[in-house]
């Protein structure tokens, strides 16, 4: 009777015992599963590698004359802001919103800037401000001065299934002088693509398109002008 009460006793310890363990085990398991999780890294987009990529365009010999493009300035946005921007046209057109998990790889006003010397340097020498005032202290004459204003680069919805890249651009063409600027002309170029998807990646792909398109439009208008 007591070999038995002995036994009885040490499978109550042995139950207890595995049944301790398995809680401990509960325990890290559900510790392990409430632990926060890294965050999920933003998807990053530009402009492309753009046309003739591997290829180094140079411009044409006097093609055109030589333009001085001064940084594009962003209108109603902060400079420095990559945000990748949306509008539900059918609820709030008013209301600009920035995805969450997506962002450009610059400011947008980088990538327009620099598709617009790709673009214009195709027939021509593109100078910087200081390029332009080298020229001068060179005894030359200063080049045609190209300011461009991002007014609009946004993803905009006009339904939840239906979108488009919008891009407007204010240029201002103005001839430079010792003595300051002279206005030549002035336009405004508005492009919108249909996106190919309703989501980030759409509307990146989609305002790509029409910032290129925005820049050749630019560059024959520049063309026409003779400057």
């Amino acid at each position: 009777m007591q070999k038995n009460t002995k036994t009885i006793a040490a499978s109550a310890c042995l139950a207890r015992a595995g049944a301790v363990f398995g809680l401990a085990m509960a325990l890290v398991a559900t510790g392990c599963s409430v632990l926060p999780k890294p965050p999920t890294r933003a998807a990053v987009y530009d402009f492309g590698p753009g046309p003739g990529a591997g290829q180094v365009a140079l411009a044409e010999p006097d093609a055109q004359p030589p333009v001085a493009l001064a940084d594009v300035e962003m209108v109603g946005l902060p400079e420095a802001s990559s945000a990748l921007l949306y509008r539900l046209a059918y609820a709030n057109a008013q209301q600009l919103q920035p995805y969450s998990q997506a962002r450009w790889s610059q400011p947008p006003a980088l990538l327009m800037q620099q598709a617009l010397r790709e673009q214009l340097g195709q027939r021509r020498a593109v100078l910087s401000g200081d390029d332009g005032l080298a020229m001068l202290l060179k005894g030359k004459r200063m080049p045609t001065v190209l300011r461009v204003q991002l007014e609009e680069f946004s993803h905009v919805f006009s339904a939840p299934q239906q979108s488009a890249g919008l891009v407007r651009l204010r240029a201002v063409v103005a001839d430079a002088s010792a003595a300051g600027e002279t206005l030549v002309a002035q336009r405004v170029f508005t492009v919108q693509l249909p996106a190919a998807t309703s989501d980030a990646a759409g509307g990146a792909a989609a305002l790509a398109e029409a910032a290129h398109q925005a820049a050749t439009e630019l560059a024959a208008w520049m063309q026409e002008l003779g400057r």
